[in-house]
């Protein structure tokens, strides 16, 4: 490992920082394959299990006493809609990554188009009719929380499109978290294995979307704890950075990846809700900006750059210049990797984007483990 010095730290190492990566569940995901032979960026939003056992959960509780079963279908069926999006092929793997969880997330777009679906679910169940109301509440409700959930994980979703197509993303959930997702899919396979009419269904679900919720709002809460106390001490450390952002390891919200930009350098560490008064980890890497000196305006590099709010990076694999999205995943293994140029004599020379695909490495997960316990385990 090479080292470099910081200003006001002891020299720390480039090198693998074993952190957390982004976990694929195929099984639990939308994997397709777009055209120009790209995977559509399923990887940006909450598994699609979360989403439908999220969107059955509300339904059962809007209107399961009334329509039995059909509510927990169709509300796994709306809690996925959103993201559909991704079966839109916009062109490129650059175009497919900053568009997705555009119009289909707008809170604008969804209300207006709730009454529509009740209008369609009513005249398919006609002995429904009488509930329209509540099947527009059904659909509003299941719709928006969907788009909600998203939210809240690091990606970035256009929620008040059209008016503002600003990626916002409040960063409180890993996009797999057992914790939220289990008490709802407990609560809805109660309520399914019960008869509609029997009270015990309806109350486990009742349960199991409280726990969840409440689960939410800590997630939410230790997010605004973690912003405070890692801004705390990289000011006590003499960390310097422009900007930093956070979100959750996976499947935790115990322990906490951040990234800092520093002009030409990036930073990353660890910060866990029992580290205490221990200080932060910094572990600093390149950003390679010379690598796409002269076409700064080359079109794939301008969108990922402001999609990720600057947090980005670049390498040379090969004689290819890759820029990398640093919010998802961690060093070297970000989740999201795009090919937007080609060395030749030392110039980059653009070309049309191509998104390499990252390996996970799974004996990476021990470590989260251990390092939520102990900040010494971070080396």
């Amino acid at each position: 490992p090479e080292k470099i010095s910081h200003p006001s730290l002891q020299p720390v190492r480039f090198g693998l920082l074993h952190g957390s990566a982004e976990i694929k569940l195929p099984s639990n995901r939308l994997r397709f394959l777009l055209n120009s032979g790209q995977n559509l960026p399923a990887s940006a939003t909450m598994d699609s299990f979360t989403q439908l056992t999220f969107g059955a959960a509300c339904g059962q509780a809007i209107l399961g006493k009334e329509v039995g079963r059909k509510a927990a279908i169709w509300g796994a069926l709306l809690g996925t809609l959103p993201d559909l999006d991704v079966f839109i092929p916009l062109g490129s793997p650059v175009d497919d990554f900053v568009y997705h969880r555009g119009f289909s997330h707008s809170l604008f777009l969804l209300a207006l188009i709730s009454p529509l679906i009740a209008k369609l679910i009513t005249t398919i169940h006609q002995d429904t009719k009488h509930l329209y109301i509540k099947w527009v509440l059904f659909s509003f409700v299941v719709l928006e929380g969907s788009v909600l959930l998203d939210l809240l994980t690091i990606y970035g979703t256009q929620i008040f499109w059209p008016f503002d197509t600003t990626p916002h993303a409040v960063p409180a959930l890993f996009i797999i978290d057992p914790l939220f997702t289990l008490p709802i899919f407990v609560g809805v396979l109660a309520s399914l294995l019960f008869k509609n009419h029997n009270p015990k269904g309806h109350r486990l679900n009742a349960v199991g979307l409280t726990l969840s919720l409440t689960y939410l709002a800590w997630a939410v809460g230790a997010g605004v704890f973690v912003k405070n106390r890692v801004n705390e001490k990289l000011a006590q450390q003499g960390v310097s950075y422009s900007q930093f952002t956070f979100c959750p390891a996976p499947f935790t919200t115990l322990l906490w990846r951040v990234v800092g930009i520093d002009n030409e350098q990036y930073f990353e560490t660890y910060y866990s809700l029992f580290d205490g008064n221990e200080p932060l980890t910094v572990n600093y890497y390149p950003r390679n900006l010379n690598l796409i000196k002269g076409i700064e305006e080359h079109a794939p590099i301008v969108k990922v750059k402001d999609f990720t709010k600057g947090y980005f990076a670049l390498s040379d694999k090969n004689g290819s210049v890759t820029i990398s999205d640093l919010r998802m995943g961690s060093q070297p293994d970000y989740v999201f990797q795009f090919k937007v140029a080609k060395t030749n004599n030392s110039l980059a020379v653009p070309v049309s984007a191509q998104r390499f695909e990252t390996t996970r490495d799974w004996s990476r997960l021990p470590w989260l483990w251990k390092r939520i316990w102990n900040s010494a385990n971070e080396s």
